[in-house]
């Protein structure tokens, strides 16, 4: 059985897969939904201030010490792309499998704001006008979103080529918000590169929420759940 870490993008907690989390789970799969520091809601102003790239990939990096983990599965969703790319830099090849869930597949020296399109920059530097160290979140949405630390977000990965030794690397583009996503070259670019397997779902960004079932089949290895004729 597959031992999945699951990382939320901005603004997001655990909960953010809390429709996936039972459906691994039920197929017998031991599953950790993370709550990135800065993200917890008893996190106080200093702690988001402070909370940056590195910040995070230490916590996944906590989790696989504190839960004994030596081969997970790790799935980043959005930004959380930059935190297990870092992770798994780090983790003395504690990582089996790398999924980036409609996520930022960073190359050394990139940042989130770096490889982000304009549409989103102008979200961040609007977001954090108010302090100037967090972000708030977009308009509309789910109402437990919280204030995002702006360092993670302008932090440039530091990279080793650890991840590229992860043997099996995915991920997974939404077409469903074509309009909108920063991830249509990456996607292009992750195509013609043998060591990945892309996936395609006819989703918008959020799709942990509009199609829970998808996901977790795509996680659990069920090729049928998968929409693209290039994986």
């Amino acid at each position: 059985m597959a031992t999945f870490v699951l990382v939320p993008g901005g603004w997001k907690g655990s909960w953010a897969y809390e429709a996936v989390v039972p459906l691994l789970e039920g197929a017998g799969h031991t599953v950790h939904a993370l709550t990135l520091t800065g993200l917890r809601p008893d996190d106080d102003n200093a702690t988001v201030a402070t909370a940056n790239l590195d910040t995070h990939a230490d916590d996944v990096l906590r989790l696989l010490d504190r839960a004994h983990i030596t081969s997970a599965t790790l799935v980043g969703h959005s930004y959380a792309g930059m935190v297990i790319a870092a992770a798994a830099d780090r983790a003395d090849g504690r990582i089996s499998r790398l999924v980036h869930l409609d996520a930022f597949v960073p190359r050394d020296g990139e940042s989130w704001w770096s490889s982000a399109n304009e549409y989103f920059r102008e979200v961040i530097a609007a977001g954090a006008a108010g302090t100037g160290y967090a972000v708030r979140p977009p308009d509309g949405g789910d109402p437990r979103r919280r204030p995002h630390p702006l360092a993670s977000f302008l932090q440039a990965i530091r990279l080793t080529g650890t991840p590229a030794q992860v043997l099996r690397r995915e991920f997974v583009y939404c077409s469903g918000w074509e309009d909108r996503t920063p991830f249509a070259e990456l996607r292009t670019r992750l195509q013609a590169d043998p060591g990945w397997q892309v996936h395609d779902l006819p989703t918008g960004h959020d799709a942990m929420h509009e199609a829970p079932e998808a996901v977790a089949a795509l996680l659990l290895g069920d090729r049928t759940a998968d929409a693209s004729p290039n994986s």
